[in-house]
């Protein structure tokens, strides 16, 4: 796999741990959940910022921003009990689409 798409997943990860933190950190009063959140997202942003020197922002930001949305809405049904009604499940698969569409077919991803 190379560098950059390497640099994606860490941002990613990055920004779904510090969204996911969000409530727990209940408006940046309670301390370990905050720092997480300030942390994983100058973490995401600094692994974009390496991956957009490879990749066009655009295409770095859909897949980032997609996978983000799916895997802190997974992590929000999981950790916060949160549910889904089919019209989101759907709208995700659709954003799981277009970055599966992204990857595999465009030859603008760097690959």
């Amino acid at each position: 796999m190379p560098m950059h798409y390497i640099y994606l997943v860490i941002a990613i990860l990055a920004e779904v741990a510090a969204t996911t933190a969000l409530p727990a950190s209940r408006q940046f009063t309670q301390l370990w959940p905050s720092i997480l959140v300030v942390v994983g997202y100058a973490t995401a942003f600094f692994f974009l910022s390496l991956t957009v020197k490879v990749m066009p922002v655009g295409i770095v930001y859909a897949i980032w921003a997609g996978l983000g949305i799916v895997a802190v809405a997974v992590l929000g049904v999981v950790i916060y009990g949160q549910r889904l009604d089919l019209a989101a499940i759907a709208g995700m698969g659709l954003i799981i689409a277009g970055v599966l569409v992204i990857n595999l077919l465009s030859s603008t991803t760097g690959h």
